[in-house]
């Protein structure tokens, strides 16, 4: 089964100065080995997004080269604006990226793999499975 990784794994996994051992990105590594790991389209943009230095730009671009977007769809988009609204009904706050995320996640019917805490209060209301 593919697995939808998030930002922060990603982030966590391309840092050079990666110091504690981490679950997720022990995960990562396996799933990019089995050609599991699955790249979004809007998880390549916050990862770039966050880049100073135009070297580094194009380094992480090239690197992040061999992993295919997945795009979303109208119909996620529509997606993530209901499972934003059935969290917020039950008092739970998110960001559209990671409601995006979920939609897409949901039709891909693949899991998550995060460091976000906030998914595991979004998988309490909408149809989502977390990489645990």
């Amino acid at each position: 089964m593919k697995v939808v990784i998030d930002t922060t794994v990603w982030s966590l996994f391309l840092r050079r100065d990666r110091q504690k051992p981490s679950t997720e990105v022990d995960q990562l590594k396996q799933y990019i080995q089995e050609g599991r790991a699955q790249m979004l389209g809007i998880v390549r943009q916050e990862l770039l997004s966050s880049i100073k230095i135009q070297k580094q730009f194009v380094t992480l671009s090239h690197l992040l080269e061999g992993f295919p977007d997945i795009l979303a769809t109208s119909e996620d988009h529509i997606t993530a604006a209901k499972f934003c609204n059935q969290c917020r009904q039950k008092g739970i706050q998110g960001s559209p990226v990671d409601f995006l995320i979920c939609a897409i996640a949901h039709r891909l019917k693949s899991p998550i793999l995060s460091t976000d805490q906030d998914f595991s209060n979004y998988v309490k209301v909408i149809p989502i499975k977390l990489d645990l």
